[in-house]
């Protein structure tokens, strides 16, 4: 299994020899694009790749419809009849779905497999509207689970126990989990240590702090998120995958 994290919620995974991109979001700017203009927050890191540079893709997984989640030109981009999307509840309308090889809406609960993964959706502290009456869209956290490795990817949340009921016998390998814009976001974003929380609760190994160091979205400084993330893991700083953008982490 490797990990790389390019940015705000965007990961490269390899899971068993399946290439999954989470939350992609490669433009300058997060917001509302009407053609060569975008009108949103610009990003303060570049991507670590170009999406040229990418890899085949075998699965887009989009959690929610949020602009610095759900990023249109990015999404179109990756547009392939060899890539399948799995996304969020009404979520699906925002995609040209036919230039995919297939594309999937889940709920809580639900799964669906895509070449040797299982992917399955469960409820998150969230909420998924992309605009104000938009409401009905749906918003998701994952597992992702290969032959030999699992992985959580939390999408975007704030703290809850919902965690503590996908603890199983086998542990996850990695959890993907948001770290940041919990200032003054907190009823909607967790903070690193809620997140540490959630991922103990849940039963994961490793963790790769994201929703940090790319968009200015809250008041908390820059640092902040990694250094109460590091904090959290006290004794065990080996647990936390990344560090910063471009940053690689690798399971034999």
């Amino acid at each position: 299994m490797h990990a790389a994290w390019l940015g705000h919620s965007t990961v490269l995974l390899n899971i068993d020899g399946a290439t999954v991109l989470t939350d992609p979001v490669f433009s300058a700017r997060a917001g509302v694009h009407l053609g060569p203009l975008a009108i949103g927050i610009r990003r303060l890191v570049r991507p670590a790749l170009r999406l040229i540079d990418l890899p085949k893709i075998d699965l887009i997984l989009l959690s929610h419809a949020h602009f610095d989640h759900f990023d249109i030109p990015s999404l179109r981009r990756l547009e392939s009849r060899g890539t399948a999307v799995v996304t969020a509840g009404r979520t699906a309308d925002l995609l040209r779905t036919r230039r995919y090889g297939f594309v999937r809406e889940l709920g809580w609960g639900e799964s669906v497999r895509v070449g040797p993964l299982e992917v399955k959706a469960f409820q998150v502290a969230h909420w998924g509207a992309r605009m104000r009456g938009d409401t009905y869209r749906g918003y998701n956290g994952y597992t992702i689970s290969g032959g030999r490795y699992r992985v959580l990817f939390g999408g975007d949340t704030a703290a809850t126990t919902a965690f503590r009921r996908l603890r199983m016998a086998r542990p996850y390998d990695l959890a993907i989990m948001p770290v940041g814009a919990y200032n003054p976001w907190i009823r909607n974003h967790c903070t690193p240590e809620q997140a540490w929380r959630m991922a103990e609760d849940a039963g994961c190994e490793f963790f790769l702090p994201v929703h940090h160091q790319t968009f200015p979205l809250s008041r908390e400084p820059y640092f902040e998120p990694l250094e109460r993330t590091q904090s959290a893991a006290g004794a065990r700083q080996e647990r936390v995958a990344v560090r910063r953008i471009g940053d690689e982490f690798r399971m034999n």
